[in-house]
């Protein structure tokens, strides 16, 4: 799955979209009005004239790409994580839905499942929904049933845990080291909640958990991502990379072989979300690794399948539902959430708006 400059469908994009990636991520430089990010995605998906998955990080707080009206403004996660009311969070996660799909998106790269243990992490803080693990996964499951409910596939991130670093994996690489039976007990309580709802998909976390591989970051360890989340925590969804291009392996792998080892390790579809240099590098290099024997086919196979699945539920063809923005719907969802926002009774803002 790419990323891409401008707001076209660009000769280099075309040429990946006809040799088969999956799908496409829009970042900030992607989008516009609500018209022109729809007129993109349909753009995007009448060009590859098959199911192709259309992708977005859209949280809430200070990380969404559309911004402004139509779109609500919705709070940090950290805020709903203070109410403690998983209807309402399940609700924003059909509004958010609601107005993904009008647009035109598939899959939301939300929500974050990482414990907020860290005051001093530069980069989940008040993304997460709390301090405590367990409500972490029961507002993460709850915000993800919502999306998924509204038609559009849930991602939780980053497994197996982001939230106690000290450093940002967009500029270097992390690493903890708590024991396994911390990392039992805190970080991967809301994973397991997340496997356990048999949610759509989630994000790997550019980090190294000494407890678990002190050789590889968890995009990379068949130890975190088959040994931990597919065999102990029982998740059989999508397991999609963080961007490959990330500082965190980039300035210590090449992409080559990010890309191999991550394949090996059980991850089922990379981001690459800048150069398209590198995601000719990443493609080519998993072709050459299966032809060579390195990978096994029953292993690209195992991901198509899973990928498969997701894309028979979520990946949307190109439909006209703008005009949904501001209609009774929309305005029905997005009714009253201002106020449980800012600390009304959320039970009386639910009666209210139905």
């Amino acid at each position: 799955m790419v990323g891409f400059p401008g707001t076209r469908v660009d000769a280099d994009l075309a040429s990946l979209m006809d040799d088969g990636i999956y799908g496409a991520i829009l970042f900030k430089r992607n989008v516009g009005t609500a018209q022109e990010t729809a007129a993109l995605c349909h753009a995007l998906k009448v060009r590859a004239g098959r199911p192709f998955i259309l992708s977005v990080d859209q949280e809430g707080g200070r990380v969404a790409r559309l911004r402004g009206a139509p779109f609500t403004t919705l709070p940090p996660m950290r805020e709903l994580g203070q109410r403690g009311d998983a209807a309402v969070v399940e609700r924003v996660g059909r509004l958010l839905a609601h107005e993904l799909r009008a647009v035109g998106f598939d899959w939301d790269f939300a929500p974050v499942l990482d414990v907020d243990t860290n005051p001093a992490n530069p980069v989940i803080g008040d993304r997460s929904f709390s301090r405590d693990a367990e409500e972490v996964g029961r507002l993460g499951v709850a915000l993800a049933r919502g999306l998924e409910a509204g038609g559009v596939a849930s991602c939780g991130k980053h497994f197996p845990g982001h939230g106690d670093t000290m450093t940002d994996s967009h500029l270097t690489l992390p690493r903890l080291p708590h024991d396994l039976e911390r990392l039992r007990r805190v970080e991967l309580v809301p994973f397991r909640a997340f496997a356990q709802a048999r949610l759509a998909s989630l994000m790997t976390a550019h980090v190294m958990f000494d407890a678990l591989d002190k050789e590889m970051p968890a995009t990379m360890s068949e130890r975190v991502l088959t040994g931990v989340l597919r065999q102990e925590l029982g998740f059989d969804g999508v397991l999609v990379s963080d961007d490959l291009e990330m500082k965190a392996i980039a300035a210590h792998y090449s992409v080559e072989e990010a890309a191999v080892r991550g394949t090996l390790a059980g991850v089922d579809l990379f981001l690459v979300c800048h150069q398209v240099d590198v995601q000719r590098r990443a493609i080519e290099a998993v072709v050459k690794a299966v032809e060579s024997g390195r990978i096994p086919r029953e292993r690209i196979t195992e991901a198509h399948r899973r990928l498969d699945v997701l894309s028979a539920r979520f990946a949307h063809p190109a439909e006209d539902r703008l005009a949904t923005l501001g209609g009774a719907e929309h305005l029905a969802l997005a009714q009253g959430l201002d106020s449980a926002f800012a600390g009304k009774d959320p039970t009386e803002v639910m009666l209210a708006s139905r």
